[in-house]
């Protein structure tokens, strides 16, 4: 489920959501306590651990350690024919406008080359499932509801289902999984159900969106906008942990580019960084384009600005950058896209108004 302000689906069966605003996330140190709603931290200079009480009314609180978290106070007690009462979790990416530090993301699935992770958690008793969330939509959404949640069911103690209905089984990241599918009246939602509890594994999560993908719940075109590790309690749940989490998602992955948008190299070496353009719809007087800024460099880069060529436009709204000049049109990254490693993309997109560029240099901070 990964968020707040969950929508059910009609039948009554849960799992994948809507979450609801999240608070600022500040650094936290070790043992850190958070007791409000929607309450969020970072921590590792990488990853925000949230709170994310979204479905219960009585106070939920996490201990945030400097590795990972726990549920040090809960009162949960829902029907397990319903929605869970919460989703405390650790994340990389963004998450309703929160996005993690230096985070990469949102990014192309064609641009992964691999999105390894580890994670380890720690059960108690109680009636709850261990849920690795992977959020995926068409556009590179920062906010609100996306697309299609993928969730990994590590582990199910209770008598709870995931959204909608088992339709088989399948073998993805050399493990076996019952697969579910349905859609809880926000997004489609694609589940992979462990046959017994997972306490640690290490995979890459490109192997999941690629076997979503070849179900037609997402394409390649689409864009990894969050990685998610956490627990979803219906009855109990103190104690449960999630003691370790890492992840890392890494370009180099086929971007395909549209004929007559060339690539300008920026530079090589230990620094640098190139600029593709490519437009994504067109009406008369307008268009929407998108940009993919890529790391060229051997060392990771920590900004960069890319000039657009060749164009009369103005842009009319814009996300994932900050136009730092009209004329030229020239973009420059935000705080949480500015970081990209080596072989490494991020993208930004926009509308506007006029002709569209005939190229995009770029240039790091």
């Amino acid at each position: 489920m990964g968020k707040a302000l969950r929508v059910i689906a009609a039948a009554g069966l849960f799992a994948a959501g809507v979450v609801a605003v999240v608070s600022a996330a500040s650094p936290a140190s070790a043992d850190t306590q958070i007791c409000e709603q929607y309450g969020s931290t970072t921590i590792g200079g990488r990853y925000v651990v949230m709170n994310n009480n979204w479905g219960n009314s009585a106070q939920q609180c996490i201990n945030v350690t400097n590795s990972g978290f726990s549920i040090s106070q809960i009162n949960a007690n829902k029907p397990t024919n319903g929605a869970p009462a919460s989703y405390p979790a650790i994340y990389i990416g963004c998450h309703y406008s929160n996005c993690s530090p230096g985070t990469n993301l949102p990014i192309q699935i064609s641009a992964i080359s691999s999105a390894n992770t580890s994670i380890s958690y720690s059960y108690v008793g109680g009636t709850f499932d261990a849920a690795y969330d992977i959020w995926l939509d068409p556009t590179p959404k920062t906010n609100g509801v996306n697309a299609t949640e993928i969730m990994i069911w590590f582990n199910r103690q209770g008598s709870i289902q995931p959204v909608g209905s088992r339709v088989g089984t399948a073998s993805v990241a050399g493990r076996s999984w019952e697969v579910w599918q349905g859609n809880n009246g926000g997004n489609d939602v694609v589940s992979y159900v462990a046959p017994s509890a997972i306490s640690s594994w290490s995979f890459d999560v490109k192997s999941f969106i690629n076997d979503v993908v070849s179900r037609g719940k997402a394409t390649n075109s689409w864009y990894l906008t969050s990685i998610q590790a956490g627990f979803e309690p219906w009855i109990g749940g103190q104690g449960l942990a999630v003691t370790s989490f890492s992840a890392a998602v890494n370009g180099g992955g086929t971007n395909p580019t549209t004929p007559g948008n060339p690539t300008t190299p920026g530079g090589g070496g230990q620094a640098g960084c190139s600029a593709t353009y490519r437009t994504i719809n067109s009406w008369q007087g307008g268009f929407q384009g998108e940009v993919t800024v890529r790391n060229t460099g051997s060392s990771a880069i920590s900004g960069w600005t890319t000039t657009w060529s060749g164009a009369n436009a103005s842009i009319s709204s814009l996300w994932n950058g900050r136009v730092t000049s009209t004329s030229p049109v020239t973009v420059r990254n935000e705080t949480y896209n500015g970081n990209v490693g080596a072989n490494g993309t991020t993208t930004y997109g926009f509308t506007a108004s006029g002709t569209a560029p005939s190229s995009v240099s770029c240039a790091t901070a």
